[in-house]
């Protein structure tokens, strides 16, 4: 059984290692000194939420990471679901539907009006548990990206 709870920074060298593999699924290098760089420099601004699933033993089995952001056209707050990543040996045994609806219950707890995120096109697996959960697929807008180190 996991507790789903808010990050310390105790936690930082378990989840360095997490968003390292995190990082690695998306076809990205390793980089454990820049995954904790980034961790740690997200303790020191607060300017994120981070969740982590610890099983009874005391392991982090998984992450999300939320970050807040603005709707001008709803006029309210709109959190970024931006992470969410299980090891895989704790896959299918409910740790990403605890973690994602734990942000969930802190986005309501913050008066946040909508969550959103964006997975990979062939991430069939997520986007099974995203709609399992209710989150639904947005059909009427484009996602853009523009790398400003390349325009």
């Amino acid at each position: 059984m996991n507790n789903v709870r808010a990050a310390v920074l105790d936690d930082l060298d378990a989840l360095s290692v997490l968003l390292d593999d995190y990082r690695q699924f998306y076809q990205q290098q390793s980089d454990l000194k820049g995954a904790r760089y980034f961790l740690n420099q997200r303790f020191g601004l607060g300017d994120s939420f981070i969740l982590v699933s610890e099983e009874a033993q005391g392991t982090i089995s998984g992450f999300g990471q939320l970050f807040p952001g603005l709707s001008t056209v709803g006029m309210n707050a709109r959190w970024t679901l931006n992470d969410l990543y299980v090891l895989p040996e704790y896959r299918r045994q409910g740790v990403g539907r605890a973690l994602m609806s734990a942000a969930a219950d802190l986005a309501q707890d913050h008066g946040v009006a909508r969550l959103v995120l964006m997975t990979q096109v062939e991430n069939k697996h997520a986007q099974h548990l995203y709609e399992t959960l209710g989150w639904q697929r947005n059909t009427a807008f484009y996602s853009y990206l523009l790398d400003v180190n390349e325009a």
